[in-house]
């Protein structure tokens, strides 16, 4: 059967995350679960050529883990009275025994974004086991090899399963100091769904929607915590623009040619809100707040020229000083550029580049070639679209850079 390994891959995507926290429910062992579950997509490798997809490939995948988990409970030389007791509940597995349990899936994010580990392995355990993300793609939205990202993937597992960490939901008194982790590891989830790092598509909504159920669920249950709510709010906004951002073919419709009729104004009202939930716990806006504030400023435009530019510069000064990064640079410049001119801009996206900021990533040539078309040196534009372009790994977006590449050269 033609085209298996994509509807594998798919199904990982769409269900992984579900499937591990059901294992790791089972198991109390996410290194072991996530293993399992990887077992199982070799086996749908092997059989749904031959037998075809099953109805419910979620079930199916949890279910031949489930077997294979059994099977090495009692490969064991001495089984402890708990693996018999699972093993005797567990032998009939079928595919009706998997249901998408929502917590479960909360709770695999805490496990995965324990104290215990670093900050760069929760953040690697989490985008690999409930996001699906391969290494490479983790290793690209770091701008670091793959060989580091398997390696803090191998080592958090190891030290989950050293720690014996449970899967289990943290008690309430450790919440706070997991939720700095856990916030950054949910909008990651999101930012891969708004523009996948790789791959066919602009876009992997059922990512963002996961995460935005996520951290729905965390504001709900910390609801004193304003960067909680400001998550929420940010991801709503985002998520607000998402039907406006492809063609019916899936081509990419940037945000200064996007219908905002299409817009979806439910969801602006619903980060909005969030944004004023944030703000009225009095304690300051952090990182998530700011970006949901910008967000906002184009949520209420009516086009790109009404928009509060020098807003939205002010609010990246402030970000840019609670949370400094490149791409917040880039993000003032291009911003910037809307507010005063490209000249302005073109210096900071320069210094950027002095500095050697985001070497390996399409952000940079892709603002500068912005830039400089901007500025009429339409060739040393060609030429940054075209590195740019390069160093895209979505197809959706790689071609966008190229057309615009194409486009300067008939002037």
């Amino acid at each position: 059967m033609n085209g298996i390994p994509a509807r594998v891959d798919a199904v990982w995507r769409i269900d992984g995350a579900r499937v591990v926290a059901t294992l790791a429910k089972m198991t109390g062992d996410v290194g072991l679960a996530e293993d399992l579950a990887q077992e199982a997509l070799v086996e749908a490798l092997r059989q749904w050529p031959r037998d075809g997809v099953p109805d419910n490939p979620g079930g199916w995948l949890t279910a031949v883990a489930k077997r294979r988990a059994i099977d090495q409970w009692r490969r064991r030389d001495r089984l402890d009275d708990r693996y018999r007791a699972m093993a005797a509940t567990l032998e009939e597995a079928t595919e009706s025994d998997w249901e998408p349990i929502d917590d479960d899936v909360l709770r695999l994010v805490f496990t995965a974004c324990h104290p215990v580990l670093s900050r760069e392995a929760q953040v690697a355990l989490t985008l690999r086991i409930v996001a699906g993300l391969s290494t490479e793609e983790i290793a690209r939205m770091y701008f670091v090899p793959v060989a580091t990202v398997q390696q803090r993937i191998v080592r958090a597992k190891k030290t989950i399963s050293a720690a014996r960490i449970p899967f289990a939901s943290p008690e309430p008194a450790e919440w706070k100091d997991r939720l700095a982790g856990v916030l950054s590891v949910v909008y990651l989830v999101f930012t891969e769904g708004y523009a996948a790092t790789t791959g066919p598509e602009w876009m992997r909504a059922d990512l963002a929607t996961e995460a935005l159920r996520l951290g729905r669920t965390v504001a709900a249950l910390l609801p004193r915590e304003p960067e909680a709510h400001g998550l929420v709010a940010l991801m709503e906004l985002q998520a607000s623009r998402f039907a406006a951002r492809t063609r019916p073919d899936g081509t990419p419709i940037l945000l200064t040619d996007q219908d905002r009729t299409r817009w979806n104004r439910s969801q602006i009202v619903r980060g909005r809100a969030a944004l004023e939930r944030a703000d009225a716990l009095g304690r300051g806006r952090g990182p998530y707040a700011l970006q949901a504030a910008i967000a906002e400023c184009h949520a209420v435009a009516p086009s790109a020229d009404d928009t509060d530019w020098d807003r939205i510069v002010v609010l990246y000064e402030a970000l840019g000083r609670i949370a400094p990064s490149p791409v917040v640079e880039l993000n003032r410049a291009a911003a910037v550029s809307m507010a005063t001119g490209p000249a302005s801009a073109l210096r900071i996206a320069d210094e950027l580049a002095a500095q050697g900021a985001l070497r390996g990533s399409h952000l940079l040539p892709s603002v500068r070639g912005e830039l400089l078309a901007r500025l009429g040196r339409t060739e040393e534009a060609v030429s940054e679209f075209t590195a740019a372009a390069a160093l895209v790994g979505n197809d959706r977006q790689r071609q966008v850079l190229l057309d615009k590449a194409a486009r300067l050269r008939t002037l």
